[in-house]
């Protein structure tokens, strides 16, 4: 039987580093699913610090879109899955979308908030088929003001309910300010 693990907090709160740490205190058998896209130089240092934190034997999955199509061949080689993370998987699946968002109607944000719903839910679905301990971060962006512009407000609020979406099929949610975590559901 699978667990589905949430690890949440704002940018730079430890989340992966207490991710990370789930995993290996599992076991040695961990797959990484990487979400990101490196497009300039700041985010290829940050992959690069990201993969140089983690264990050499882990094995690395670029994938942002229809993750649930790698799940089962990942539980068929491994353990234990951390994906790092949600907020980069919503930025890529809005930007990749045919869509622009500043000139979008709200149906047509409605539609592409259900394509990410149900890229999720498919990818939850899958992982429940599994015995995988799997560990998902995610960015809390809800509480901070709210954008002032359209991009950022749909961003959020997507991000936010694709959040509340997977913390209600989660096992076990944490909450990570300033290194530390606490368990909030679970």
């Amino acid at each position: 039987m699978s667990k589905i693990v949430l690890v949440t907090g704002g940018a730079r709160s430890g989340k992966s580093n207490f991710a990370e740490k789930l995993c290996i205190d599992q076991n040695n058998s961990t797959a990484y699913i990487a979400t990101s896209i490196p497009f300039d130089d700041e985010m290829k240092d940050r992959v690069k610090k990201h993969k140089e934190s983690r264990p050499q034997n882990w094995n690395t999955y670029e994938i942002y879109k229809d993750i649930y199509s790698i799940i089962k061949e990942i539980s068929n080689k491994h353990e234990t899955v951390i994906l790092d993370c949600v907020t980069l998987l919503v930025n890529n699946l809005m930007f990749t979308y045919d869509m622009d968002i500043d000139k979008a109607n709200q149906e047509e944000i409605n539609e592409l908030e259900k394509y990410i719903k149900d890229q999720v839910k498919k990818l939850i679905e899958e992982i429940k088929k599994t015995n995988l301990y799997f560990v998902v971060v995610t960015n809390e962006l809800g509480m901070a003001v709210v954008p002032d512009n359209k991009l950022s407000r749909v961003y959020t609020d997507i991000v936010g309910r694709i959040n509340q979406q997977i913390a209600s099929q989660s096992d076990e949610v944490y909450f990570v300010v300033s290194g530390i975590p606490m368990k909030i559901k679970g």
